[in-house]
């Protein structure tokens, strides 16, 4: 049998390593919104009946929020393995966490039940299901950056985070899928548990997947001098925030108005679209899921726009045109039209998918190969709890408090100017190399001509 040219299996190596990624943090993203579509529509009825429906909204987004809580915790334990024996080793044990908790929770009896217990184990596993996305992404998105070539980075890391949609795409398809086939009735008695239970099927093929393909070079090569030279990092966490403090704050301040537009865009959408404006969840299920096609297809553009004229542009585009679309979004919510729900729903994520795209080659750029899991995982997850933890809290909140959508798209707009003035705090990255092992910022940026070409 004639070889392939090395080029070719390079190629064909970096498509499998992007395809494992993106189908891993597809599941894992379809368990993570599985469990805040339930919040919005079935869990203040099945675990909070004795409230309001807006109150037992509100305790049932609380127990979605607790799930981004863990996080960081997720974050610091899988970085600090992940920098020590490697980024294969620990995206398999996060898919297998993930999907454990989530078919576990599609078994959960209700409050009419078991009482108070039924609550508490929901809680449980939210947290569980929290931890093992908390080290999920920056594996994901690490082992495709340091396969891929610089000037290409930003096209291929962009993969993983279609995951986030894609994950979306899949949840809010079964959900709708359901809810447009069945009563009322049977969906509150047991048509939400089958979108858990199937949660079991998708995680054995990910793992199938995910076991076939190889550790990061990048990470081998680091490793490899690191133990020659007896300077193995002990502790990353810690050479993270003596040394690249400042970077994890950029990449907690990028993620403010990324995380918080989106979980607006997605979770509370569902939230007003049935209570506020009294419409039916299929509404609302069916924006989000066309919404995300969508947003699915445009992160790789993004990406890649990213590797033309510079990360901080494109990231910079997204968060001052969300600021300014979140107002126009529930104005052309209150429509009560699909095709403008859908329109309004659609550009708002397309939108996202400008801070979106770029994000994991932006952020794997920001840190040294010692580091990079734990450093990237830490800004990454920390801004989940200030961000996307509580947007449809706050949400919900304020539309409870004011009757009115104007203080929570005031409230997106200045979650937005941070992450502009955090993005324009931040060196641009493109083209950096990934092979610095010092725990601190990669090289500058190279242009993108000067790149080599391994891919």
């Amino acid at each position: 049998m004639t070889a392939l040219p090395a080029s070719t299996g390079q190629r064909r190596s970096l498509a499998r390593i992007v395809s494992a990624s993106l189908i891993g943090t597809t599941i894992e993203w379809y368990d993570f919104f599985l469990y805040g579509s339930a919040a919005a529509i079935v869990f203040n009825t099945v675990f909070f009946p004795g409230f309001d429906p807006l109150t037992g909204t509100l305790l049932a987004f609380s127990t979605y929020a607790i799930g981004f809580a863990a996080r960081p915790l997720g974050g610091l334990v899988f970085g600090h393995f992940g920098d020590k024996i490697g980024r294969k080793k620990l995206l398999v044990i996060s898919l297998l966490m993930m999907g454990l908790a989530t078919f576990a929770i599609g078994l959960l009896p209700s409050y009419a039940a078991v009482g108070a217990a039924a609550p508490l184990l929901l809680t449980f596993l939210r947290l569980v299901q929290g931890f093992a996305l908390g080290g999920e992404w920056g594996g994901a998105v690490l082992i495709v950056s340091e396969h891929g070539s610089p000037e290409r980075r930003g096209f291929w890391a962009s993969w993983p985070q279609c995951g986030a949609p894609g994950g979306n795409l899949l949840a809010t398809a079964v959900l709708a899928i359901l809810a447009a086939t069945q009563s009322d009735a049977a969906f509150l008695s047991w048509g939400w548990r089958i979108p858990f239970l199937l949660s079991a099927v998708l995680v054995v093929v990910g793992l199938w997947i995910r076991l076939s393909i190889s550790e990061s070079p990048v990470f081998l090569e680091a490793a490899r001098k690191a133990e020659e030279k007896g300077t193995a990092e002990k502790a990353p966490i810690v050479q993270v925030f003596k040394h690249s403090w400042r970077e994890v704050l950029i990449a907690m301040g990028a993620r403010m108005g990324e995380n918080v537009s989106y979980y607006v865009i997605t979770a509370f959408i569902l939230v007003y679209v049935v209570k506020g404006l009294e419409l039916s969840k299929s509404m609302g299920l069916n924006a989000v899921l066309i919404a995300s096609a969508i947003h699915f297809v445009t992160i790789p553009l993004w990406g890649l726009l990213s590797d033309k004229i510079g990360r901080r542009k494109v990231y910079l585009f997204g968060a001052v045109g969300m600021a300014v679309w979140v107002f126009a979004f529930f104005a052309m919510l209150d429509t009560k039209s699909f095709p403008v729900i859908v329109l309004a729903t659609t550009v708002g994520l397309v939108l996202h998918g400008a801070m979106y795209g770029p994000q994991a080659a932006f952020f794997s750029e920001l840190f040294g190969t010692r580091v990079r899991y734990s450093g990237a995982s830490i800004g990454y997850q920390l801004a989940s709890i200030a961000a996307g933890a509580v947007a449809p809290l706050i949400a919900v909140a304020l539309l409870a408090a004011y009757d009115s959508t104007l203080p929570v798209s005031i409230y997106v707009a200045a979650m937005c100017v941070l992450t502009v003035i955090a993005v324009l705090l931040a060196r641009e990255t493109r083209g950096a190399s990934l092979e610095d092992a010092t725990p601190g910022a990669a090289r500058a940026e190279v242009p993108a001509a000067e790149a080599t070409v391994t891919t």
